[in-house]
């Protein structure tokens, strides 16, 4: 039965009780989640010194009828309880999935199932009814922030300054996978800078090592003022100098392309467009930071970091545009992302260049 609760706590809560549904079905389009998801059931309900017996991870596609049905018959060993993982469930063969119909109208009370789909794919309406529905969706921008600071300090024993958690997610985004890897190079050099300024043994051992603004950037490669957000911002102002100067920093970044710049800035286009039309309508500038938020709720855009402040900065610039540059603005945007997609990457810096100009260009006339 599906439920209404973040996965998270749910999982969190049958640990804690140690009172675990017979099966999870676990979907949506966070697969980091899911994966850490699984891992910590598995931890929790499995007894560790019979888990080669008593644990089986298995990809369904490899299944055959006869394959599942001993696995879903097979009693624990030595151990109160054992676990099933059936990865990419819905690619179960028909006579295997007959199989797993039949267990779920009767799922063993001894056995926990954990049934995994990959992200991108259908939720299966008649698993989710006979389970308990697990959906991983994406954290928000807002929710990725807390993320890492939650990642640093239960997982990796640190903390991390608010300033240097977003640096770091200006420069990776919000992929967990991306984060969780540079966030534990981040740890570890944060930990060796601590070790070697420390005072004495005690007083290394007594505090925490902090993840300051230094060393994300020596582990990321990345300085503050220089990331897209930095280049949204410049664009949103109107400052064609500083947004220029930008442009070749962002796109020599990891994992950072043209055609996702162009994205977020076709976000924040919107978003002032949105923000413009509200003030047209009187709502007054103080409302502004609400309506943007509620904007991005309701339409699921992406503006490149949490949307509260995504929100106060578009707020800052708003008089700067008018409806009618906003318009412009949503044109050349559009021109940008289908000339990125007929050309050469050596082309993109030219055309992101060319695209910043132009969206620099669109400032408000004064009235006279």
């Amino acid at each position: 039965m599906a439920k209404e609760s973040s996965p998270l706590r749910v999982v969190q809560a049958a640990i804690q009780s140690r009172t675990f549904a017979p099966v999870y079905y676990l979907h949506g389009d966070d697969d980091y989640l899911k994966d850490g998801a699984v891992r910590d059931l598995l931890a929790a309900a499995i007894d560790p010194g019979t888990r080669d017996f008593n644990c089986e991870i298995r990809r369904a596609s490899e299944l055959d009828a006869e394959a599942v049905s001993s696995l879903l018959s097979t009693p624990p060993m030595l151990a109160e309880k054992r676990a099933v993982v059936l990865r990419d469930v819905t690619a179960l063969k028909k006579a295997a999935r007959q199989q797993l119909d039949l267990y779920l109208k009767r799922p063993a009370s001894d056995t926990l199932l954990l049934l995994v789909s990959p992200a991108g794919t259908k939720v299966d309406a008649a698993i989710a009814t006979a389970s308990e529905a697990l959906e991983f969706a994406p954290l928000t921008p807002d929710r990725v922030r807390r993320w890492i600071a939650h990642q640093a300090t239960t997982v990796l024993g640190v903390t991390i300054a608010d300033d240097a958690a977003q640096l770091l997610q200006q420069a990776v985004g919000n992929d967990l996978h991306q984060l969780a890897s540079e966030l534990d190079k981040c740890a570890s050099y944060a930990m060796g800078v601590h070790h070697a300024v420390g005072d004495s043994a005690a007083s290394v051992s007594e505090a925490r090592a902090t993840i300051d603004v230094d060393a994300v950037s020596a582990v990321v490669g990345i300085r503050r003022g220089e990331t897209v957000t930095d280049l949204l911002d410049a664009v949103a102002r109107q400052d064609a100098a500083a947004a220029v100067t930008l442009v070749a920093h962002v796109l020599s970044q990891p994992k950072v392309t043209a055609v996702q710049v162009v994205m977020m800035l076709s976000t924040q286009a919107f978003a002032l467009s949105f923000g413009r039309a509200r003030r047209d309508a009187g709502i007054p500038t103080n409302r502004l930071p609400q309506e943007f938020f509620a904007f991005l709720k309701a339409t699921g855009g992406y503006p490149g970091r949490p949307w509260n402040e995504a929100s106060s900065a578009w707020t800052k610039v708003t008089e700067q545009w008018s409806a009618a540059s906003c318009e412009k603005a949503l044109a050349l945007l559009l021109e940008a992302d289908m000339a990125l997609k007929e050309t050469t990457v050596s082309n993109a810096e030219q055309i992101l260049m060319s695209l910043v100009l132009g969206l620099c260009a669109t400032r408000r006339r004064k009235a006279a």
